[in-house]
């Protein structure tokens, strides 16, 4: 082997972004200044990731909840509306919901469960199994939720979260009932007027809803898609991806991030010579074996990313090979002969039994997931990632 460190992923620091900053300067600065004290060079197929966040920030992309609460006085009027299939999320959805509700007179809640659609559980499937009910039959009313498995906490917030979110929507004025299915169309027996709050599951929630008589049925990606009263908003994920940022507000997934990294590969091959590839993440999409959270509540790993991103892995086993292609071999014969195949694969190994086990997955999703694992969601203070020797294999 011609070296011995693979890929390698840095967290990089630099300024607190805020709306106005020239984000793209500053992220080339603070790579070419992270390569001269960590004595390291720029590379072709090196990559700069950037969270979502400080894109967003220096673009200025917030709303308020009274412009949340504008919007949906604008789809809804004065009607019934039926909340369905919300995440359980401070951070994500607290002040959605506000906004939602003081745009409301009344709301019908409908709360998936044992869990919402990224892994927080309300309940246990073992808690379901003990007293017989079947999510995708059986639609429970608060009290009877209540009655069978009483009042339980999130494992980490700590938080009651259906207790949580009355509370907030009383706390607006709006009167609030809540159930609990995995049917979309169990909220039709309530309200014909529906904002469905899943995310990788929206498509089809909103077809089958209308499919059976919805009169409106939004999703959140139909919410701040364009400015209202002044605000920010995202033409293509409206309040997707959002984030509490104050009291009042939120702040929106990032806008027009193509031309973002576009404009910083650009300035850096002019400043380095080479062709680095560069994306803006949020969400990685993993999951934890505790908590059980999926972790994705972005509605994508990465909005904009350059062309040398595209794709997924295209990737033999080395243990497969060593054990069964050339399992005579060892030393200095085994490498060889798994560099040689290396070498010659075939540009596409879908279906071969050598590249079982490799992970099937679009590049992006896969490097977001690298990226936001490294740069943390706390105090790290490094929204900036730099990422080399992704693409090497054995051979190199």
């Amino acid at each position: 082997m011609s070296r011995i460190i693979g890929t390698v992923s840095r967290g990089l620091r630099c300024p607190i972004i805020n709306e106005g900053d020239d984000l793209e300067s500053i992220v080339i600065d603070s790579v070419i200044e992270a390569s001269k004290e960590g004595n390291f060079s720029i590379q072709d197929k090196d990559i700069v990731a950037v969270t979502e966040s400080i894109v967003a920030r220096a673009q200025g992309n917030y709303a308020s909840i009274d412009q949340i609460a504008e919007d949906i006085r604008q789809k809804f009027n004065d009607e019934t509306v039926g909340v369905i299939f919300p995440i359980f999320s401070r951070n994500r959805f607290s002040n959605c919901l506000r906004g939602i509700a003081r745009g409301s007179k009344k709301i019908v809640l409908m709360l998936s469960y044992p869990s919402d659609e990224v892994g927080n559980h309300l309940i246990s499937l073992d808690a379901l199994d003990e007293k017989g009910v079947n999510p995708w039959t059986d639609t429970l009313t608060e009290t009877e939720f209540r009655e069978l498995f009483g009042y339980q906490k999130h494992t980490f917030t700590g938080v009651d979260y259906i207790e949580y979110y009355k509370e907030l929507i009383a706390a607006e004025g709006a009167e609030c009932e809540v159930i609990f299915s995995q049917k979309p169309k169990t909220i039709l027996s309530y309200t014909k007027n529906i904002l469905t709050c899943d995310i990788h599951t929206r498509y089809r929630t909103k077809r089958i809803l209308e499919q059976n008589g919805a009169e409106k049925v939004y999703t959140l990606d139909d919410v701040l898609s364009k400015s209202v009263d002044g605000s920010g908003f995202n033409e293509q994920y409206g309040l997707l991806g959002s984030n509490k940022s104050t009291d009042d507000g939120v702040k929106l997934f990032p806008r027009n991030s193509q031309e973002t990294v576009d404009n910083i590969q650009r300035k850096l091959k002019e400043l380095t010579g080479k062709q680095v590839e560069v994306m803006v993440y949020g969400d990685g999409a993993f999951k934890d074996p505790v908590g059980k959270i999926w972790e994705l509540a972005d509605p994508v790993v990465s909005p904009a990313y350059t062309s040398g991103l595209e794709g997924t892995p295209n990737e033999v086993k080395l243990k497969y090979l060593a054990d069964n292609n050339f399992s005579d071999l060892r030393g200095a014969q085994l490498e060889e002969a798994i560099k040689k195949h290396i070498d010659s694969k075939a540009d596409d190994l879908t279906g071969l039994m050598e590249a079982q086990g490799t992970t099937p997955r679009k590049l992006t999703d896969l490097i977001g997931s690298l990226s936001d694992l490294t740069s943390g969601s706390g105090d790290k203070g490094t929204p900036i990632v730099f990422i080399q020797g992704y693409f090497d294999n054995f051979t190199n």
